[in-house]
Order: structure tokens, then sequence, then C-alpha cells
């Protein structure tokens, strides 16, 4: 009897973890131009809300354009539950080995070799990269550690792998706040010589509550600015643009690029500053995420005219701050309420 106890416990902790590792799918519609492809979405971050964005644009991704997507959060291993706040556990990244499309929204992670190893695997494949405002400081490892070189701060003297991955794979590390944090907002105006860019088509109102991200100008390499971040007085997309310096010149929110590290294939990344869950109420922005996925995923030539980014499911995202994910959620409850397959 004390056998078969044991026995018990073994297969209910495994099938616990189990249950606690299933991540979170959206089959794409049929016969959309995304079929076929694979969409990995990798959230984590206290402050915006990325648990929350990352499943709407994985719906709309899949309902609208046919993509395949998964979904990974960082996971409490104790409850299961999404933890923005555990920077030390994203379970399930093996499935980065059929991805077509990583985007990331992570800020500040300390992940265990083991699941970096899927990260570094990746990008030595050269495969695409969509970053997300915190992404740029998407990794904090300590400097005795395996992968020590993708911290948003690593220092190797201008080397292949100054500033990790930010710098390196998306193009920019955290700097600093340019706009004044909560105070003022972001409008998205494209680059007039890349106003017929297919990856802009349709964007025309990029708003975000976020405010502008401080980089380098010009931006490092073959990066290529899209779409410039006005500053803007308030917190209203009809607020003025501020006066002065702060938009003169104004910072790149939006950029394409090259990457490859350590003698692994070449790959391009799409990056974008702003990206809160409350910014995902902006149309445009939305529109504009959507296209780079098309573009990232060798789909340039059919972006859409004005891509279909409808909300799909029920969409009220929390204000961006420290401590206001909402508790008790896990992977299988998004799954409440969405598409019909």
């Amino acid at each position: 009897m004390k056998k078969i106890g044991f026995l018990f416990s073994i297969l209910t902790i495994s099938a616990i973890s189990v249950l606690f590792a299933e991540p979170l799918k959206y089959k794409g519609t049929p016969n959309l131009s995304g079929n076929g492809k694979q969409i990995v979405f990798v959230s984590g971050d206290e402050e915006y809300r990325s648990e929350e964005s990352s499943v709407q644009l994985g719906r709309i991704l899949a309902q609208h354009h046919g993509f395949d997507c998964t979904v990974l959060f960082a996971i409490n291993p104790e409850t299961g539950e999404i933890d923005p706040d555990c920077q030390t556990n994203i379970p399930d990244l093996d499935v980065l080995k059929t991805a077509d499309v990583l985007i990331v929204n992570l800020r500040f992670r300390n992940l265990p070799d083991h699941q970096m190893q899927y990260w570094d695997d990746y990008l030595k494949s050269g495969k695409p990269v969509l970053g997300i405002r915190p992404s740029i400081c998407a990794f904090k490892i300590p400097k005795d550690r395996k992968f020590a070189r993708y911290s948003y701060d690593y220092n190797d003297n201008g080397g292949a792998w100054e500033q990790g991955f930010g710098r390196q794979i998306l193009g920019e590390t955290w700097i600093a706040h340019h706009g004044h944090h909560g105070h003022e907002a972001t409008r998205g105006i494209i680059v007039p010589e890349k106003k017929d860019s297919p990856i802009v088509r349709g964007c025309d109102d990029i708003f975000g509550t976020t405010d502008v991200y401080r980089v380098r100008l010009p931006l490092p390499g073959d990066s290529t600015p899209l779409v410039l971040g006005q500053v803007l007085e308030g917190m209203k997309p009809t607020d003025k643009p501020v006066a002065g310096t702060k938009n003169d010149p104004m910072m790149p929110i939006a950029w394409t690029k090259t990457y490859q590290i350590n003698g692994g294939k070449t790959g391009k990344s799409f990056t974008i500053t702003m990206g809160s869950s409350q910014d995902f109420e902006s149309e445009g922005l939305r529109r504009l995420l959507v296209n780079a996925v098309y573009y990232l995923a060798g789909l340039e030539t059919v972006i859409p005219d004005r891509a279909n980014v409808e909300i799909v499911g029920c969409y009220e995202p929390l204000p961006m701050g420290f401590g206001t994910s909402k508790k008790g959620m896990k992977p299988s409850d998004f799954q409440l309420g969405i598409i019909e397959q």
C-alpha cells in the first residue's frame, strides 16, 4: 500500500506539473495568409502588463490572419499562476524549436540556463524577432552565469555582446525615459521617407500613454527607423506636442534591423518602444505590429492595405504600473470566451 500511495503521489505531482506547464495556444483561422506560420509570444514584465497585450495580439493574429499563436508567461512554480514578478521562470520555451517568429515582451528576466539555451539556439538559427517596449532590457543575468551576455548592461568592451540582447538583437538597450514617464504620452509619426513601407501601411493613428524612450542617434548598424515618437504635453491623443528639444529631434520608436550572433545565421528584427497593454487600444499601434509580423514571417508582399486588427473577445487592459497585474490567473483562463474552432 505504501508503494501504491507513493506511486500515486508521484503521478499526481507529474500531472500537476504538466497542467502548470501547458502553454496557451490559439489555432489560426483556415484559409488566411498566416496559415502554417507559428508565432510564439514570450511575456514577462512587472510594469506594462505584457500578459494582457500578448494574449490580445495573439488572438488578433490567429483569428483575423490565420497564424498559429502560442503565448508563454512568467509562471510562479509553486502555484502555476501567471506572476509577472517571478523573474526566474518561463516554462515551455522548447516551443521556440518550431517557431517562425518570436515576439518578446520581457523586462529584467533572470532565467535559468536550461531555459536560456532555447533563446540562444533560436537566435543562432537566424529566425526573426519582434521586441516590444521593455524588451530592450529583457534580461538581467548575473555576471557569473552562462548567459550573462544577454543582460541589458553587459560590458565586453565594445565586443559582439556589448549591452546584451537589447543592443545586439533589437538595436538598443535601456538608457532613460525621454518623455516624462506617466505624464507625457506618445504620438507615432511615420518617417516621411518610409511612408510607402508596407510595415506602416494603414498606420495613421499610432498613440500610447507610455512615454518615449531615449535612444542613441543614429541607431547602430543597419537599424532603419520607421516611426518617430512625438512627445505630447499630456496623456490624451488630442494633446499638443511638447515644445523644445524633446521633439527636436524626435526619437525613433519603431525600427527594423538585422542581427547575427556567435557565428550563427543572419536574422532580422523589428523593435517598438511603445507597448503597454493600454497602448494596444490604439488601432494604429495594433496594425503596425500585425504588419511587422507579416514582414518578419516572410509575408511582406501580402500585407493588407488595412489589416484587420479588431479586438477579439473582451479587452479591458489594466493601467501600467508595478503591482497592478490581475492575481490568480492561469494560462488556461485566457481560453475562455475566445475563438470558436
